[in-house]
């Protein structure tokens, strides 16, 4: 039983270091894609199209805290 815990041990902390560099290769690749101006710029026309077509991701909203603030209705008899 002790053997297959030790052997359990050492495997986990060999796949955990190799793990780590592989998730460190991936993630250098995934931030270099996605710091690229031209995703950075598709990126921003797919945020205005989504905001344009739903309304999620207006600046008003976002101030507070994703609830619409109540509509203003005029009076009937200003002057």
């Amino acid at each position: 039983m002790k053997g297959i815990l030790l052997g359990a041990a050492v495997g986990y902390v060999l796949g955990a270091r190799a793990g780590r560099e592989r998730y460190e290769q991936i993630a250098r690749a995934f931030h270099a894609v996605a710091d690229h101006p031209a995703v950075q710029g598709a990126a921003g026309i797919v945020r205005a199209k989504v905001s344009e077509k739903t309304g999620f991701g207006r600046r008003s909203e976002a101030r507070t805290n994703g609830h619409r603030p109540d509509p203003v209705i005029p009076r009937a008899n200003a002057t």
